[in-house]
């Protein structure tokens, strides 16, 4: 990614997005000039967009906004996910002139040039989000001031970028040293959680119920896990291709043999469909939004929540499964497209979703599964 400052909303400079197969949107540059690739992927949340833009799972995402009008209630310092913008792109189709929130303490627009974060406006999202279902996510770049140059060699440059399958990307945006977050309150339990893309949000909801957590790069060791003395295991949410993955895949399968509690999100999930021996594969156009629809299996209840998925677990979703840990099934379930949301052993204590129950933008409707996660361990000690 190369960038630049932009001048004013009123004298932004021209910018173009083209898609690894050929097609073109104009509009004008929103945030830093410059060119910047990625995967094409489409947000479907009308609200949450700093959650979107700070959550670590969008790394090497250029993320479209299917809501027309962003930008309103611009940025504060409160609502950031991690310390950083992890999208690699942005495109929305109106940007607010002037946010009006009375927590905002810049603009949007003055954010994304301050970290270098190129994006477009002006662009019909509606015809792009039909475009990416209809064909699928793809690379795409994003070009404005000097990065212009004819369509035939841009589009030379998005087809030479890397594609989303097969890469490796949890090691760049996790920590690379733990740290630790309190419990609130009297503390109950110790939970280890596996950084591989860690929202903020996620310890905190874990330390509203009395957890201190240890949060650990993705390249602790099984005996660092135990130094800790934990109640429980946590696999976080993360970036790229979970069939790269060996290693967390690997460090899970430890703690499994241990039957130590074991709770995963997202990229967690991933990796224990990996550690129970199902397959992985890349969905035509991914989840992401705040308002996908998911049945929990073991209550029958149906959720609204918060997605942000490329990938998703091959198991059988009628079936009890045959693991090395045991007894295994699909816990939850999306009733858009019958895509697994969710497994759980029923030898051992351990589960995980394909979602976020932390949603720090909303909605709730999942945080129950936390609490599911402290009675694993109250069980475990009794």
């Amino acid at each position: 990614m190369t960038t630049s400052n932009r001048g004013s909303a009123a004298t932004a400079a021209p910018a173009v997005l083209v898609l690894e197969d050929g097609r073109t949107f104009r509009g004008r540059s929103y945030g830093a000039v410059g060119e910047t690739f990625g995967e094409a992927v489409f947000s479907t949340g009308m609200s949450g967009y700093q959650e979107t833009l700070t959550d670590p799972s969008y790394h090497r995402q250029v993320v479209v906004m299917t809501a027309p009008h962003i930008g309103n209630t611009g940025i504060n310092d409160e609502d950031p996910e991690s310390k950083r913008i992890w999208v690699s792109g942005y495109v929305v189709r109106d940007p607010a002139r002037i946010p009006s929130n009375w927590r905002s303490v810049r603009s949007l627009d003055d954010e994304l040039v301050a970290q270098g974060v190129v994006g477009i406006s002006g662009i019909d999202t509606r015809a792009l989000t039909r475009h990416l279902r209809e064909r699928g996510a793809m690379r795409v770049g994003i070009f404005s001031g000097d990065a212009l140059a004819g369509d035939a060699a841009l589009l030379a440059r998005v087809q030479g970028a890397p594609q989303m399958k097969g890469a490796d990307l949890c090691g760049e945006v996790a920590t690379a040293e733990p740290y630790v977050v309190p419990a609130v309150g009297t503390k109950r339990f110790t939970v280890a959680a596996i950084d591989l893309g860690i929202k903020g949000m996620t310890p905190q909801r874990m330390a509203e119920r009395g957890i201190e957590v240890h949060v650990l790069p993705p390249s602790a060791a099984l005996d660092e896990i135990y130094a800790l003395n934990p109640d429980g295991v946590f696999f976080s949410n993360g970036p790229g291709d979970p069939a790269t993955a060996d290693r967390p895949v690997a460090l899970m399968r430890g703690v499994l043999e241990r039957r130590t509690p074991l709770f995963g999100i997202c990229f967690g999930n991933q990796i224990l469909g990996r550690a129970l021996g199902f397959g992985t594969y890349k969905l035509k156009y991914g989840h992401r939004g705040i308002n996908q629809p998911v049945q929990d299996r073991t209550t029958g209840k149906v959720e609204v929540t918060a997605h942000n998925h490329g990938f998703a677990v091959d198991a059988p979703l009628d079936e009890v499964s045959e693991t090395p840990y045991g007894r295994a099934e699909v816990s939850h379930v999306c009733l858009n497209d019958q895509v697994v949301e969710g497994l759980r052993l029923l030898d051992r204590p351990a589960f995980s979703v394909q979602y976020h129950p932390e949603a720090a933008a909303g909605p709730h409707d999942a945080a129950y599964l936390f609490d599911r996660f402290v009675s694993l361990m109250e069980g475990q000690r009794a």
